[in-house]
C-alpha cells in the first residue's frame, strides 16, 4: 500500500482515538478542584503558567479544541435538537462527561473524517469521480449514524442495569423502613450499599433534597432522567403514599413483591424464547458442520468407488 495512504490512515485513527479518549476519560470530579489540589501539593510557590504546562497534552490541547468546535456547532444546531440530545445523554448517564454540543461535535468529526478518508483513499487508487463522491456520501452517512447508535446502545444498557438492580434495592429499602428508618435514611443506605447506576441516582436525589428541593419533585426528576417503567411505577407509588398518608413500609413491601414476580416472569419469557432464537445458528452453522463431519468421509468413499463416474 502507498505510504501516503498508510500515513493518512494512521493520522485519522489516532485523531479519532484521541477525541474519544479525551471525551470519555473526563473525570467524575471537578477539574478545578483537582487543579487546586495539585497547586496546593507543591512545596514551592509556582506561577499559573507552570501549573498549566504541567497538565497533559489532551487537557491543554485536545479538550480546548473540542470545546471550540462544540461552541461552533451550537451556533448552527437548533435549540430543540440540543435539548433532545441533552436529555438522551442524561438518560444514558453521560451528561457529566459529555455535553450535547460536544456530542454533535463528535458527530461532525466522524461525518467529515470518514467521508474525507474514503474520498482520499479512492482518489489515491484512481477511482472515478462519481464513485468517489458516492462512497464519500455513504461514509458520511455512516459517520453521522454511528454516534447515535452508540448513544442508543448506552441508554438501553443503562436501563437494563437499573431494571436488574431495582428489586434488590427495593428489598433493602423495605427492610430499612420496617426496621424504623426514615425513607431518606433508607435511600442513603442503598446509595452506600452498592455502586451502580441506581444507587448513584438515589444519592443524587438525597443531594437535591439536602439542597432544599421537595422530595417528591426530586423523585419525579429521577423518574424523568431514567425513563425506566419500573422506576416510574415505584416512584409514583411512593409519592402517592406520601400524599395520602399511607404506610410507606406496606407500599414498599408490595412494590418489592411485584418487582420480584415481574423479574421471574421476564426470566421465564427469555427461557421460552431461547429455543426459537437457537434455530437460526443451528440451521446455518451447527447442522452444516455436523453434516460435513458425518457425511464427508462417506462422500469421499463414494467418489473413489467410481459409482458416480467422476473419479
Amino acid at each position: 500500500m502507498d505510504p501516503i495512504v498508510i500515513a493518512g490512515l494512521m493520522v485519522f485513527l489516532l485523531s479519532m482515538v484521541a477525541f474519544g479518549f479525551v471525551l470519555l476519560r473526563r473525570a467524575e470530579g471537578d477539574p478545578l478542584l483537582d487543579r487546586l489540589a495539585e497547586y496546593g501539593a507543591r512545596d514551592e510557590p509556582v506561577s499559573l503558567e507552570e501549573v498549566e504546562l504541567s497538565l497533559s497534552f489532551s487537557d491543554r490541547i485536545l479538550v480546548p479544541l473540542m470545546r471550540g468546535l462544540a461552541n461552533l456547532v451550537v451556533r448552527f444546531t437548533p435549540q430543540q435538537t440540543l435539548e433532545s440530545t441533552a436529555h438522551k445523554l442524561e438518560v444514558s448517564g453521560l451528561a457529566r462527561r459529555l455535553s450535547a454540543a460536544e456530542f454533535w461535535a463528535i458527530r461532525l468529526v466522524a461525518t467529515v473524517g470518514l467521508s474525507a478518508l474514503i474520498y482520499f483513499l479512492m482518489w489515491r487508487f484512481g477511482a472515478q469521480p462519481g464513485r468517489r463522491i458516492m462512497f464519500a456520501a455513504g461514509m458520511a452517512l455512516l459517520g453521522f449514524i454511528l454516534p447515535g447508535m452508540w448513544l442508543r446502545s448506552t441508554m438501553d444498557r443503562r436501563k437494563v442495569n437499573i431494571t436488574r438492580a431495582l428489586p434488590d434495592a427495593l428489598d433493602l429499602l423495605t427492610i430499612c423502613v420496617e426496621a424504623g428508618l426514615g425513607f431518606d435514611s433508607a435511600l442513603k443506605r442503598v446509595a452506600e450499599k452498592w455502586n451502580n447506576d441506581l444507587s448513584t441516582e438515589f444519592g443524587r436525589v438525597l443531594q437535591e433534597v439536602q439542597l432544599g428541593r421537595i422530595r417528591r419533585e426530586a423523585l419525579r426528576s429521577m423518574s424523568d432522567r431514567l425513563e425506566v417503567s419500573d422506576v416510574t411505577t415505584f416512584i409514583a407509588a411512593v409519592v402517592q403514599a406520601e400524599q395520602l398518608g399511607v404506610s410507606l413500609s406496606k407500599v414498599l413491601r408490595i412494590q418489592s413483591d411485584q418487582m420480584r414476580v415481574k423479574r421471574r416472569q421476564i426470566a421465564e419469557k427469555k427461557a421460552q424464547e431461547a429455543p426459537v432464537k437457537m434455530v437460526v445458528p443451528m440451521v446455518f452453522l451447527i447442522f452444516p458442520s455436523l453434516l460435513l463431519v458425518l457425511l464427508g468421509p462417506a462422500g469421499f468413499q463414494v467418489l473413489r468407488s467410481g459409482v458416480l463416474g467422476i473419479l
